[in-house]
């Protein structure tokens, strides 16, 4: 509003002006020119110019819809360039680079949440984070949103939020930006993506920013498979910008996938692969899916009465259990207590190691 008050004052100036000239004024101070008009016309572009870095401002608050959304670059990153899912809950992407530009880098804060796509799905979050946006409080409730694909069964061995495959998952977390309930902030992410793929760089993020004080530029784009429903993960994106990304940087990929879970992309609807414990699926849409569908890759996790054959296990030398190596105990296990081994699963339990209850080893 400030820039069409100041731009309708010039406006009216320039012409009042115009006027005495063309009226025949002999006074010294008449614009009697076109070049002393270019001269005015120049100015009001400048003004604008200069109101417009500060709409930027209120342009990242989510709430004003009056500006122009933030553009940035984006990146040439896409759901084809994603590498197989291995077993690990995430992989490095462009050698832990993000593809920020220089100029999109600033320690003003904001936090913009683009619009959702015409299927309804979360499409990009895109922010400079500082101390200014932690929150104090805890988070409110989010159960209001619903995103695309949020078709949500239990299965026994998913540890945390009721054994739920999915979970409302920030794009930009809450611990970061304070975003409760926004839709345009919130999408259909497996427990999984959400606790072991993305929460170890929310943290990361969330303790630079608190021993520091510092800024990060920060983005999580979504990627999603033509109309596909889910997304099959994130890319997220961060670097610290007062010390040019020599204090936090990073450019990884987060699979939006579940071990034992066979998930419809397309729809949500999900069920159990057979690779860990049984049954374990509620509700109508556990029923048998067809044939032709093909479930996303999951880890090599072998059957229990599969022949016995040495594999890559981690032993927890304190509690004495065994896991697989992309279990979530493996996180929170302690560096002194880990031991990697290559071992069948008879000779751990001949050993006295007993098998985890979350990962079924």
């Amino acid at each position: 509003m400030k820039l069409v008050k100041l731009f309708q004052w010039l406006l009216s100036v320039g012409l009042a002006l115009t006027l005495c000239a063309c009226g025949g004024s002999s006074d010294s101070s008449s614009i009697s020119s076109s070049a002393e008009i270019s001269s005015l016309q120049s100015a009001v572009t400048r003004t604008a110019s200069s109101e417009e870095s500060i709409s930027f401002t209120e342009a990242v608050s989510e709430d004003d819809s009056s500006v122009a959304e933030p553009n940035p670059k984006g990146t040439d990153f896409t759901v084809d360039d994603i590498p197989a899912y291995t077993g690990t809950p995430s992989v490095v992407i462009n050698n832990n680079v993000p593809f920020f530009e220089p100029n999109e880098e600033t320690t003003d804060a904001f936090q913009h949440y683009f619009d959702l796509d015409n299927l309804g799905r979360v499409t990009l979050a895109y922010a400079s984070l500082g101390p200014e946006l932690l929150p104090e409080g805890e988070r409110g409730d989010i159960s209001s949103v619903h995103p695309t694909g949020f078709e949500n069964e239990s299965y026994p061995w998913i540890d945390g939020g009721g054994g739920m495959v999915y979970n409302r998952c920030h794009l930009i977390a809450y611990m970061l930006a304070g975003q409760n309930a926004n839709p345009k902030n919130l999408m259909t992410g497996t427990r999984y993506m959400n606790v072991e793929g993305m929460l170890p760089y929310e943290q990361q993020t969330d303790d630079y920013i608190k021993k520091t004080g510092n800024h990060v530029m920060y983005r999580v784009t979504p990627l999603f498979k033509g109309d596909d429903l889910v997304a099959q993960g994130v890319l997220m994106e961060a670097k610290s910008v007062e010390d040019k990304g020599a204090g936090l940087q990073f450019c990884v990929f987060c699979y939006n996938v579940e071990p034992g879970v066979a998930i419809d992309y397309a729809t949500g609807l999900n069920h159990t692969d057979g690779t860990i414990g049984a049954g374990g699926v509620t509700g109508e849409s556990s029923a048998a899916k067809p044939e032709a569908e093909q479930p996303a890759p999951q880890p090599a996790a072998p059957a229990q009465d599969a022949p016995a054959a040495a594999q890559q296990y981690v032993v927890n030398t304190n509690t004495h259990k065994f896991h697989y190596p992309w279990c979530s105990s493996v996180s929170q296990m302690k560096a002194k207590n880990r031991m990697d081994v290559t071992e069948t699963r008879d000779s751990l339990i001949s050993q006295g190691y007993s098998p985890c209850k979350r990962c079924n080893p």
